[in-house]
C-alpha cells in the first residue's frame, strides 16, 4: 500500500544513517567470510531501526540506511567480478581503508541490492524507498587499477554492471535510483566528466517510470557546469547548507530547472539547526526553483553522526519543511 506525500517540498535523506551495533557485528562477521543467517538477521535489525528512524522523523521518500555496507566503494567491489580488496591502507593518523583493486574485467556477477530494497520497503508504511549506488567514476578514483590501465574503460564497464543491477531493481518496483559520485567534484578535469556521463547514459538511458537521481558532494562543483547538465539525470542532488548555499547562484546562472535535492542540515556539524534556519535555507531555495521541484534533505549522508544529533537533525529538517508548505498554502 502506497502513502500519499506532499506534492512540494518533499523530505528524503542522502542514504547512511549511523550504524546500529547489529551492522557493526554484522562487519565483523562479514569480513571473516561469514554471510550466514546471523549476518543476514543483524543487517536487518540494523536496517529495521534505521527505517523507524526515518519514519519516526516524518521523512516522506526514505532509503535503507546502507547498514550492509561498512564502506560505500568496498561493498560493491566485494560483490562485483574483477575486483580485490587490499590490505588496510593507512589514509592519516589511525584512519586505515581497504582499498578496492582491480585486478581483472569489471562485471556483474549477481543482485546486490534487489532484497535490501525489498525488505526496506515491506516496512516502510507505504513510503517509497530511494536506492543509492556508489557511481563509476568514484569506484574508480577510489580503487588501483592494476588491469585496465585506462579510465575510460574500466568506468564504462563498471556502468555496465551497474545498469545490470538498476534493471533488476526496477523490475522489482524500485522508483527512485540514486547514483553517488563525490568524487567527481575533487578533482575532476572536463573529459573525466564527459566519461561520467557516458556513464550515466549507460546506467540510465531509456529507463521510464524511475526518478533518475545524482548525489554529488564536497568539491569544486562549478568544474561540472554545464556538461553536467546533460547527464540523463531528473534530479540532482548537491551539497549546499556547509558552503552557505553559494552552489544556487552557480544554477540560478546556467537557468537549472530541473528538480532540485536541496542539502538544508550540515552533517559534519553536531549542531542541531533550529528549524527557523532551516526555513531560511529552504527560502532560498524557493528563489531558484518552484515548491514542486525543490527537495529537501541533509547535504550528505548523516553516518558519521551520533544517532540522536542525527535523528533530531531530521526531524527539525521534516518541521522547517512542514512549516515552509504551510505559508505557500
Amino acid at each position: 500500500m502506497s502513502c500519499k506525500l506532499p506534492d512540494k517540498l518533499r523530505t528524503t535523506v542522502v542514504g547512511s544513517y549511523p550504524y546500529f551495533p547489529e551492522a557493526l557485528k554484522a562487519f565483523q562477521l562479514r569480513r571473516r567470510g561469514d554471510r550466514g543467517p546471523e549476518y543476514e538477521a543483524l543487517v536487518r535489525e540494523a536496517t529495521k531501526k534505521a527505517i523507524m528512524d526515518y519514519l519516526d522523523a516524518g521523512i516522506d521518500i526514505l532509503a535503507d540506511g546502507e547498514q550492509r555496507r561498512e564502506d560505500m566503494a568496498v561493498f560493491f567491489a566485494e560483490e562485483l567480478d574483477g575486483f580485490e580488496i587490499s590490505e588496510p591502507v593507512r589514509i592519516f593518523d589511525n584512519v586505515y581503508f581497504r582499498k578496492p583493486v582491480i585486478a581483472g574485467r569489471i562485471s556483474w556477477r549477481r543482485e546486490m541490492l534487489v532484497e535490501d530494497w525489498k525488505y526496506a520497503s515491506s516496512i516502510s508504511a507505504g513510503k517509497p524507498v530511494k536506492v543509492t549506488i556508489t557511481g563509476p567514476y568514484t569506484m574508480y578514483s577510489w580503487s588501483f587499477d592494476k588491469f585496465y590501465g585506462n579510465m575510460r574503460n574500466a568506468i564504462l564497464d563498471l556502468a555496465e554492471s551497474f545498469r545490470k543491477e538498476i534493471e533488476a531493481l526496477v523490475r522489482a518496483g524500485a522508483t527512485f535510483i540514486q547514483i553517488d559520485e563525490p568524487a567527481l567534484s575533487t578533482r575532476a578535469e572536463k573529459m573525466d566528466v564527459l566519461i561520467a556521463g557516458e556513464a550515466f547514459e549507460i546506467m540510465f538511458k531509456g529507463l521510464s517510470n524511475v526518478k533518475r537521481i545524482t548525489h554529488i558532494c564536497y568539491g569544486k562543483l562549478e568544474r561540472l557546469f554545464p556538461e553536467i547538465l546533460d547527464f540523463p539525470i531528473d534530479q540532482y542532488d548537491f551539497e549546499t547548507k556547509n558552503r552557505n548555499y553559494e552552489l544556487l547562484s552557480l544554477l540560478r546562472e546556467y537557468s537549472f530547472d530541473k528538480e532540485l535535492a536541496l542539502g538544508v542540515i550540515d552533517v559534519h556539524s553536531s549542531r542541531i539547526e533550529p528549524v527557523e534556519e532551516i526555513m531560511e535555507g529552504i527560502a532560498r531555495g524557493l528563489e531558484l526553483l518552484p515548491p514542486e521541484k525543490l527537495y529537501i534533505k541533509p547535504d550528505c549522508g548523516l553516518k558519521r553522526l551520533k544517532r540522536e544529533v542525527a535523528l533530531e537533525k531530521l526531524r527539525n529538517m521534516v518541521e522547517a519543511a512542514r512549516r515552509a508548505r504551510e505559508t505557500l498554502a
